[in-house]
């Protein structure tokens, strides 16, 4: 930890912060102290409180963030990490990702990159149309109650009935009474809004504009309508299909990895707002590879899911597949290996999601999707970084002892 914390050059997040920064007022936190923070948040899966909490008990946490003596209160508020992230916004973090990958110097400069995409779910619940017609009662309610607004009805018993209802809704003998439920919930929610926007003020319904359009459009959609909205607090997550055995459908955001061939450096980490063919995606990753690097990959090896794609600019795409007629059995030994090497990013995807807190975004919106994937990146550098310091030393180590031998004394009848 103090090798890496003096290896951060710390002085380029300072001067590219100090734009958010204003010398009147009341002094803010140290840079490095808010950037250290939220490295240490991923680097060890820790929430926004617990991460200060364990800060203030651990004296390595405290000089890695830049303290001269050991600190007994807390660095800061956990409020203050969220708005910290909101002030740099995205191109703050892609600059700390940027330098956790510049660290790795020459491992980072490879000519062929591997590139698979995989999806990072949002903290929403698995969503059903129930749900949503119950989340837009209880927002009705809510406004009502704020407002002052008296309403003719508010249907609390037969929303409780609709509710209950839906317990046993896989059994054939109750399904009916479950669907009629749930098309009652729907009048409901329907009758509360339009009572609302009929009651309120014209300056309230001003301000909730945006939140009945987004009622209405959950209340008209239909099965198997495109855009639908999975969740009234995150209406940008969509629903994606990786084929998975045990999890037929996520929700949230897909997510496009662009790691080194040979070292595993993670140099691109892209979100996308919709959910798009994975052979589209590759024309953001490897700008932001280029850009991370100053170099353009010479290719990239991607799985089937990429198909259809043989070049992005100047960047050769590689897909398994038969191949060509005539080729040598050196060029197809070769492209096997680069093939079994593209798997290497399978389970990097699982140590970002298990380990680097990629698994669910807790972070609101889509900025919050692509901050948390570029600190899952640049959390995974870091320990890399860290990992192989470590073996370094270690392996001087195994020489220096290994030369010496252990002489045992010889015994004499």
């Amino acid at each position: 930890m103090r090798k890496l914390s003096d290896r951060i050059p710390w002085g380029s997040f300072e001067e590219a912060f100090a734009e958010h920064y204003s010398a009147e007022g009341r002094p803010a936190k140290p840079v490095r102290l808010m950037v250290g923070l939220l490295l240490l948040k991923q680097m060890y899966s820790e929430s926004d409180e617990s991460v200060v909490e364990r800060w203030k008990e651990n004296p390595y946490w405290q000089q890695f963030c830049g303290m001269v003596d050991f600190q007994w209160e807390l660095p800061c508020d956990p409020s203050d990490l969220v708005y910290f992230r909101q002030r740099i916004g995205e191109s703050g973090v892609a600059l700390i990702l940027a330098v956790s990958a510049q660290m790795h110097g020459q491992r980072a400069q490879e000519a062929e990159l591997v590139v698979d995409s995989t999806v990072q779910e949002k903290n929403i619940t698995y969503p059903t149309d129930t749900k949503q017609y119950r989340k837009i009662i209880a927002r009705c309610w809510k406004l009502a109650d704020a407002q002052g607004v008296s309403l003719r009805r508010r249907y609390r018993k037969d929303v409780r009935h609709c509710l209950m209802s839906q317990r046993w809704r896989k059994d054939p003998r109750q399904r009916k009474a479950a669907r009629k439920g749930q098309r009652r919930l729907r009048t409901i929610a329907g009758a509360l809004l339009r009572e609302l926007e009929r009651k309120l003020s014209p300056e309230i319904r001003q301000d909730q504009k945006e939140a009945f359009a987004l009622y209405r459009r959950v209340l008209g959609q239909k099965r198997q309508d495109s855009e639908k909205i999975y969740s009234l607090h995150e209406p940008h997550a969509y629903c994606i299909a990786k084929g998975k055995e045990h999890k037929k459908y996520e929700f949230g955001t897909k997510a496009s990895l662009a790691m080194t061939k040979t070292h595993g450096v993670i140099v691109a980490a892209v979100a996308h707002e919709t959910n798009q063919y994975d052979g589209h995606t590759l024309p953001e990753v490897l700008d932001q590879a280029e850009a991370i690097t100053d170099q353009r990959a010479k290719a990239a090896i991607v799985d089937r899911g990429y198909r259809g794609r043989k070049m992005v600019g100047e960047t050769e795409i590689l897909v398994p597949g038969k191949p060509p007629v005539g080729q040598s059995r050196s060029k197809s030994a070769k492209m096997r290996a680069r093939f079994r090497r593209r798997a290497a990013i399978e389970p990097v995807i699982s140590h970002l999601k298990y380990d680097f807190r990629l698994l669910r975004c807790f972070l609101k919106g889509f900025q919050g999707d692509q901050i948390n994937l570029m600190l899952a990146a640049a959390a995974w550098n870091l320990r890399k970084w860290m990992r192989d310091a470590a073996s370094f030393w270690l392996n001087i180590l195994r020489v220096m002892f290994g030369s010496f031998t252990l002489q045992l004394p010889t015994q004499t009848a």
